[in-house]
């Protein structure tokens, strides 16, 4: 937060707004048909692959800021791993939905187990839909560091920013990308002490 905050403080030179570095990202790279749209919020900004559209939060779209670049120029990266067909995007997308329905429905087999005298089958079944949810998490990583990768690449060689500018950049990628990190290993704890608690197996 403290990174994200100052950078978004910080113009950048060239006085390019986000939207307009995304469209320029996505004509270079052959997604001139992929549009960008305003979305409201804070840092809501997405491509989503179903509808291949591209969508910048307001502190995004029309800010000129270091840091609003930088987002703008990540979130083309996802446009550009779509179209390049990336592996771990495809199997994101492909893991959404058992992704939600394990983090909606695996506590609830777990209390029922609880509740029901310790059933390890319902307790079975709980820690086996949380752990699709971790999965998720791991899947996410690579998927987010590919993408700000490409948008840092992108944005050296096009010129749309000075070379100290794409390192702080770099620095506002790098904390957002350490968020991932943390619900990854939050949730790889949570399952973790899951699997101690009610795992089976206690008496070895």
């Amino acid at each position: 937060n403290s990174v994200t905050s100052r950078y978004f403080k910080v113009r950048a030179s060239r006085g390019l707004t986000g939207a307009e570095v995304a469209r320029t990202i996505l004509d270079r790279n052959g997604l001139s048909s992929v549009p960008v749209y305003p979305v409201r919020g804070t840092l809501t900004d997405h491509y989503d692959p179903r509808s291949k559209v591209l969508r910048l939060s307001d502190a995004t779209y029309n800010a000129t800021s270091v840091a609003a670049i930088g987002v703008a120029a990540h979130e083309c990266g996802h446009a550009m791993q779509d179209k390049e067909a990336y592996a771990p995007l495809k199997l994101r997308g492909s893991l959404v939905p058992v992704a939600n329905i394990g983090s909606n429905l695996s506590w609830v087999f777990i209390i029922l187990g609880i509740v029901m005298g310790a059933n390890q089958t319902l307790l079975n079944i709980g820690i086996l839909l949380f752990s699709l949810a971790v999965i998720f998490q791991l899947v996410t990583l690579p998927v987010e560091f590919n993408a700000s990768s490409r948008a840092l690449r992108v944005l050296k060689d096009s010129a749309m920013m000075y070379d100290d500018e794409v390192e702080d950049t770099r620095k506002v990628l790098s904390a957002a990308a350490l968020t991932y990190v943390a619900s990854a290993a939050a949730a790889i704890l949570s399952l973790l002490r899951l699997v101690i608690l009610f795992g089976g197996g206690r008496d070895d």
